[in-house]
């Protein structure tokens, strides 16, 4: 089992009432889905945050090639239409 620590937080009481009831429903506790909930919001923002990093990179470096808005709308249009 991994290592745990305790939190504190304030929600907002409509938030904690959802949590109760979904705990419920799921026979979970409100600790274990709040847990799951971090987890899941964490590795959502870090692979963003790491996405963004990697475009910045390709970017910045030599001979990176940019299109201008037209030709993008255009690009985009095109492929709305097959």
């Amino acid at each position: 089992m991994p290592q745990t620590t305790t939190m504190s937080i304030r929600l907002p009481v409509e938030a904690k009432e959802r949590l109760d009831n979904l705990a419920k429903a799921t026979d979970r506790s409100r600790g274990y889905l709040a847990a799951k909930a971090i987890e899941e919001y964490l590795d959502l923002q870090e692979w963003q945050i790491l996405a963004i990093r990697e475009a910045v990179k390709e970017a910045d470096s030599p001979g990176a090639k940019f299109l201008d808005h037209e030709e993008v709308l255009a690009r985009v249009q095109k492929m709305v239409k097959k």
